[in-house]
């Protein structure tokens, strides 16, 4: 029996993972990765960090644990695997099975034949549509040759004020990045909010933090050119002018399916190529993973497109395993996040209150601030958590985190809670971990989880910040009570409050 002949197009995330696994299943099996840039198996998502220098040198991002460098000769020597970096994969002949590749050194095409064929393509970043964004000095961060020219720009000296265009991940961590090397940071979103994963008064926490750090945030403000001759220097907004040395366009990914089109194979109603949980594409020989397919909303059940690096490779390994005959799936995804902003820890998972009830959800949240751990440890920080639950079955449909604290541990629980369909009242009794170095007793995400509890069995009601916000400005008859310390009160205050510190309260309630 002839050797298995796979071909993977792709070879950041998903295609990498794909040949690893498939040459372990099946040592006898023809494996070749077509990339089409030159750097293989990079980590994506540390761009920001090597931006900042946390990331000292380019090869930490491409490397093993070990220091090894995962290039052609690597994946040759170690696993076995054929690459052909700085080659396109420009045609499909599915019912040939084969792959038209082009050589961009040299312009030479030749076809590959292929008995699976995985689809790794991955996105592309969206330029908007203006005046100005071909201009020299504006970025977007998609990959190493991106990064390298921003820290170009940066070694120069020449990025003194920098707008960031974009509030989404992308966006809040190239902000940090540049803003602790030393730039003055503008970030414009178009929408009324950055981070928009998030329910609006936490990200508005994040914000505020952001601007706590010299960054200028601009919400609801829509870029409409970007001016300059050769070279940029500034930006025009539906709110005025801003002078920029940099532009970074961070406003979202569109995955990448030109190919899969062209071929016939079928896209789904988000933009990316469908998938079923065998991460199999219409055509039975095709297979798709990363961040060109669409996925499947664990909460929902409805498509969607989460592109992440976590989700990429889990699905990279459904694919290996059964295009080579084994059986294994991939349920869909939560959209579980978590970004560091300066200090902050800022992670999602599940629905938004707002998404929840977009999609027919009886919302019921709990906002609960407390410290992460044990509140007399030096080491413990503060952490502000939200919980949506559905009414009334109590069932935890999201979950978010924001604060020094450690936001992602409690947000990782959530996270398999929402996946098993957990109720509140079955998270507040979960056997959590407790040591004063590491958790309070009453671990964050149960102590939200009793609140939410709370609510839902009628022995407390809640108010938003932002009901608060508008009660008071439409005039209405309320009261607002500040039971904090006096030291609290002098510092900051809601206007319009009276102050009964809490233990003064009881005896003053009649």
């Amino acid at each position: 029996m002839s050797a298995r002949r796979v071909v993977v197009v792709g070879g950041v995330a998903a295609g990498p993972k794909v040949a690893s696994k498939v040459v372990r299943l099946d040592p006898t099996a023809e494996v070749t990765i077509i990339e089409k840039g030159e750097f293989l198996s990079y980590a994506g998502c540390g761009l920001p960090y090597y931006l900042s220098g946390v990331v000292k040198e380019q090869k930490e991002l491409m490397s093993t644990p070990v220091g090894v460098v995962r290039d052609p000769v690597f994946f040759q020597n170690v696993k076995n695997v054929r690459v052909l970096n700085r080659t396109e994969a420009t045609q499909i002949d599915r019912p040939g099975k084969r792959v038209c590749v082009r050589d961009l050194t040299n312009d030479g095409e030749r076809w590959l034949d292929y008995d699976a064929l995985v689809l790794a393509t991955g996105a592309r970043p969206v330029m908007p549509p203006i005046p100005g964004v071909e201009l020299a000095g504006v970025f977007t961060l998609h990959g190493v040759h991106d990064a390298e020219g921003i820290k170009a720009v940066l070694a120069e000296g020449r990025a003194h004020d920098v707008v960031i265009i974009g509030g989404g991940l992308i966006g809040v961590e190239v902000t940090e990045a540049l803003a602790v090397k030393g730039c003055r940071v503008t970030l414009v979103e178009m929408l009324p909010q950055i981070l928009p994963m998030l329910d609006w008064e936490v990200a508005k926490l994040v914000e505020q933090h952001m601007e706590s750090h010299g960054v200028k945030v601009l919400t609801e403000t829509k870029l409409t050119q970007v001016n300059g001759n050769t070279y940029v220097t500034g930006v025009v907004t539906d709110r005025g002018r801003i002078a920029a040395d940099m532009v970074i366009v961070a406003v979202g990914v569109r995955p990448n399916v030109d190919l899969a089109r062209a071929a016939g194979i079928e896209i789904g109603e988000t933009g990316a190529i469908k998938v079923d949980q065998r991460m199999c594409t219409s055509d039975p020989d095709v297979y798709a993973a990363g961040d060109c397919v669409e996925n499947t909303d664990l909460v929902t059940g409805k498509p969607c497109y989460v592109p992440l690096g976590s989700t990429a490779n889990k699905q990279g390994r459904v694919a290996a395993v059964n295009l080579c005959g084994g059986n294994d799936t991939f349920p869909g995804v939560l959209g579980s996040t978590v970004c560091k902003v300066f200090d902050f820890c800022v992670a999602r998972t599940g629905l938004t209150e707002s998404g929840a009830r977009r999609a027919g959800y009886d919302a019921e949240t709990a906002l609960t601030p407390a410290p992460d751990r044990a509140h007399y440890m030096p080491t413990a920080k503060p952490l502000v958590l939200k919980l949506v639950v559905e009414r009334p079955t109590g069932r935890l449909l999201g979950a978010q985190a924001v604060g020094p604290g450690d936001g992602a541990k409690r947000i990782d629980v959530a996270a398999m809670a929402i996946t098993s369909n957990v109720t509140v009242g079955q998270l507040a009794k979960a056997d959590l971990c407790y040591a004063p170095p590491f958790s309070p007793a009453m671990d964050n995400i149960i102590t939200a989880a009793d609140v939410a509890r709370n609510k839902l069995e009628g022995q407390m009601a809640g108010v938003s910040a932002m009901d608060v916000h508008r009660m008071q400005h439409d005039g209405r008859d309320l009261v607002l009570l500040d039971v904090r310390s006096q030291t609290e009160w002098d510092e900051v205050r809601l206007p319009g409050s009276v102050h009964i510190p809490l233990g003064a309260l009881r005896g003053r309630l009649n």
